[in-house]
């Protein structure tokens, strides 16, 4: 076979474009969106200018636009919408409480139960709401068996991404992967037609991550369980001869270089001043101050005052104390209203009257009270400590806008959690029994959440991502212009030039190894999208079954354990427990490997060949 000749120029720039691309959606400091929405500026832009024509036919670069409106897309967004309707329920949480119960008598054959829930439930949920559910509850438990959280959480994540292989809803690239394969001309892949080798590989998974990875992993610290700050309201009382007698509230201030944030002045029992720069100190005059025990002693110092709490002179026998005040790990997950902001943005303390104490980011601090980063961007999976009252941490849980790690006490439900988990076995059973396609299901599901106020518009709107929206845009337009030039043929050439001589089983199993190198890097709807495709001319090259190597595609694609930007729930996990870099190829790797051996044996054997 001889080396394929180069591609029309069209054809070229496209695929140089593609690899662009790639690069561009592999860079954690550029935003997806900002790279998705870049390429297809330029592709629609360069093929107005420069149209590609073909046999008397053009391709209109407005078409690149129908991915908004193609089927995989609306399917993928009506299911995040329905699923934000479970978690805004607490409509799995039974499964959580007993699976909390279930920890304390049996711990290993706990783990084994709550990885196989968790992969059961993300075949047809996005495990997204899975990991959401399950982070809380395994950290609490971690903490009652005084164990490092860091041998369970890991293990969790991953089975909610094996599990999520087993139906066409499992994931958005399984969405992608089997409509860019009907467009293709290709029999539509139901709901169950690959549940036999996902649940086989699935279940060879699920023992590595119960018998083995927990050995793999190092004891880790969760991120947060450290002795950060706390905030403490204090009094510091000006006696008589302090120098700060007579002096105006700025003038004092200013003694603290400015640090001091006054909330009140108390002059008396029953009469309170309010906090301007101009008010004259006078001696017995008390100032309401809330800040961390460090900063209270400076400025007690530098005021020549007496700290109390309460009615108590601050002492190593009456120490600060924060009556009905909490502390909680907050994680921003998909959908969380400060995502994509920043602390002061977001007026965090004035809109949950939270006080931040520290910023973790992927297992390390990020920002400290005392420290002015307050205009970081917040990405998700970063892990807020917080501290307030018990009433506003419990506002927060029931809020759900962001993920409370700290589970002492119980999650809160609505009387509406039936309803929203009917409403999704209706969404499913539709689309599993052939009834309606997954987008009309998913659609309908999604407008009876709604409907039965089980999810606001707010919080649907909410739970769509910009980010996936754009990056299945971008990808299918690229998908589709290299279809349409020839550039799809072309790369199927040189792999088959690449591979020549090696089995068909041989070639399956190195696109299906590319496939996960990719989504290890780069996105993986992108990495789906674009190797589809290629998959089928390849198959189509070589007279095989083009559903085996679309599957090789689907499977490769999903295999997202090797790195923790791979997937955001990696992220998540990531930072509950405090893992590093090292950890996820530590055990994504192996598991990689396992999954692709399994699965390069039984996609062959299943389709003859």
């Amino acid at each position: 076979m001889d080396f394929p000749e180069l591609p029309n120029l069209h054809a070229l720039l496209i695929l140089i474009l593609t690899g662009v691309a790639l690069f561009l959606f592999s860079r954690e400091r550029l935003p997806l969106e900002t790279s998705s929405l870049t390429i297809l500026a330029i592709l629609t832009v360069g093929l107005t200018l420069f149209p590609y024509r073909q046999g008397g036919s053009e391709l209109e670069a407005v078409d690149l636009f129908s991915g908004f409106g193609h089927e995989a897309l609306v399917a993928v967004c009506a299911l995040m919408v329905a699923g934000q309707g479970l978690v805004r329920t607490r409509a799995l949480e039974p499964v959580g409480r007993i699976l909390a119960r279930l920890w304390g008598d049996w711990p290993n054959l706990s783990l084994l139960l709550t990885l196989f829930c968790a992969a059961v439930l993300s075949a047809f949920v996005n495990n997204t709401p899975i990991v959401v559910l399950l982070l809380p509850i395994l950290v609490s438990v971690a903490l009652r068996t005084g164990k490092s959280p860091s041998g369970i959480l890991m293990p969790m994540g991953f089975a909610t991404l094996l599990g999520g292989t087993g139906t066409t809803i499992g994931t958005s690239t399984n969405l992608l992967v089997v409509s860019v394969a009907a467009d293709l001309g290709l029999r539509k892949i139901q709901m169950f037609d690959f549940l036999l080798p996902a649940a086989i590989a699935g279940s060879l998974g699920i023992l590595y991550l119960w018998l083995i990875a927990p050995r793999l992993l190092p004891q880790r610290e969760a991120p947060l369980s450290d002795v950060s700050p706390r905030i403490f309201s204090a009094e510091l009382k000006i006696p008589e001869e302090s120098s700060t007698v007579g002096l105006k509230l700025g003038e004092a201030i200013k003694r603290t270089e400015g640090a001091m944030k006054v909330q009140r002045i108390r002059r008396s029992s029953d009469n309170f001043l309010i906090p301007i720069p101009d008010v004259i100190l006078r001696a017995g005059d008390r100032l309401l101050v809330n800040d961390t025990p460090h900063n209270l002693k400076e400025f007690e110092t530098a005021l020549e005052a007496a700290l109390f709490s309460g009615d108590d002179l601050v002492d190593d026998d009456h120490p600060l104390q924060a009556p009905d005040q909490q502390i909680a790990e907050v994680v921003v997950v998909q959908g969380s209203p400060i995502r994509g902001t920043s602390l002061r943005g977001a007026r965090f303390l004035e809109r949950f009257n939270l006080v931040v104490l520290a910023v973790h980011r992927q297992g390390r601090a990020l920002w400290r009270l005392g420290h002015e980063l307050a205009n970081v961007r917040l990405r998700v999976g970063d892990v807020l400590l917080v501290q307030g009252s018990k009433e506003q941490i419990s506002n927060l849980k029931r809020d759900g806008g962001l993920l409370v790690l700290d589970a002492t006490s119980d999650l809160p439900h609505t009387n509406k959690a039936k309803l929203a988990l009917l409403i999704m076995l209706l969404t499913i059973g539709l689309a599993a029994f052939g009834i309606l396609p997954i987008a009309v299901s998913a659609v309908l599901g999604a407008l009876l959440m709604i409907g039965t106020q089980c999810l606001s518009w707010r919080d649907a709107t909410n739970a769509l991502s910009v980010q996936v929206i754009l990056i299945v845009v971008a990808s299918l337009a690229l998908g589709s212009a290299l279809l349409e030039t020839g550039g799809t043929g072309y790369i199927s050439g040189v792999f088959l030039y690449l591979t020549e001589g090696a089995s068909p089983m041989m070639i399956l199993s190195g696109l299906m190894l590319l496939m996960a190198l990719l989504t290890n890097i780069v996105s993986n709807n992108a990495a789906a999208v674009i190797g589809t495709p290629i998959a089928v001319s390849i198959a189509r090259e070589l007279g095989l079954p083009p559903e085996a190597f679309v599957l090789a595609v689907l499977f490769g694609a999903n295999m997202s354990y090797a790195t923790p930007m791979a997937y955001q729930t990696n992220l998540l996990v990531m930072n509950a427990g405090g893992y590093a870099f090292s950890d996820f190829v530590r055990i994504g790797v192996p598991l990689t490997l396992l999954m692709w051996g399994c699965l390069s044996f039984i996609l062959p054997m299943l389709y003859g060949f």
